[in-house]
């Protein structure tokens, strides 16, 4: 990532693999990464509109392979950054070495596991780098100053910045405390920090890159969208033309960083 850039989640199967592989392609025209979220049945770190896409996939039979395979798909025709974004539950139960290998096989670039502590994380950094799987861990607003650099040192992909306190979802606004913390995070950190939760619109984008950050995270608007109009022509013109206004958004704000 040299400019800022959109990072675009989707939940891997919602409604069904087949779906969801038309909308990355979709998304891949403005996304700079694409982060693919793999099905859980107890997302904690998820709001309503997160969950409700788990359950809609996981009550079709959606398996983690199936994951593999739809990245397997998207990498005949696209070589965007593609983060997969899981729980720690499916990991070990597959074996941390063995989710490690499958992920890079299907193409993945890196891993973002929500509920993995940095401090329980070092066999599976130690795998990671081992097989050159890119990692990513979160940041909190009040995250001490000592624990973000070690954090940000542990990212090899980027920093997720959690917005603001609490669970993902769109939101109208943000509160001052998140430009404070991407402006500490900014200049504490030596690598690449994206910003997540709560995005939704081109303004946010705009203000947040303005800001700082590198990259933009936005996962329930788009989920939202898919809700609404479900594998459909319209779903995709409809996330088409939320991820243009975003990218805008992104550019704008840049501009105006730079100016």
């Amino acid at each position: 990532m040299n400019k800022p850039v959109l990072v675009s989640f989707l939940v891997s199967g919602d409604p069904n693999p087949d779906a969801t592989l038309k909308f990355m392609k979709t998304l891949d025209k403005y996304s700079g990464v694409i982060e693919l979220g793999i099905p859980f049945s107890d997302p904690v770190a998820d709001g309503p509109t997160i969950q409700a896409a788990d359950v809609r996939a996981l009550s079709n039979g959606f398996k983690i392979a199936k994951s593999f395979e739809v990245l397997e798909e998207f990498r005949k025709e696209s070589d965007t950054p593609v983060i997969l974004m899981t729980y720690y539950n499916p990991v070990f139960k597959r074996g941390i070495e063995n989710f490690v290998i499958n992920a890079k096989e299907a193409g993945a670039n890196g891993l973002i596991i929500v509920d993995l502590p940095l401090q329980e994380a070092t066999e599976y950094r130690e795998i990671c780098k081992k097989h050159e799987m890119g990692t990513v861990f979160l940041a909190a607003p009040n995250t001490p100053e000592e624990r973000l650099k070690i954090s940000d040192e542990a990212s090899t992909e980027f920093l997720y910045l959690i917005s603001t306190f609490g669970i993902t979802g769109a939101r109208d606004t943000f509160e001052q405390m998140t430009f404070d913390f991407i402006k500490r995070a900014r200049t504490t950190c030596k690598g690449k920090i994206c910003v997540g939760f709560g995005i939704s619109k081109g303004s946010h984008a705009e203000s947040l890159i303005e800001q700082g950050a590198d990259g933009v995270i936005v996962g329930s608007a788009f989920v939202d969208i898919i809700k609404n109009y479900g594998d459909s022509e319209e779903a995709l013109l409809k996330l088409e033309e939320l991820a243009k206004e975003l990218s805008d958004g992104i550019e704008k704000g840049y501009e105006k960083r730079n100016k």
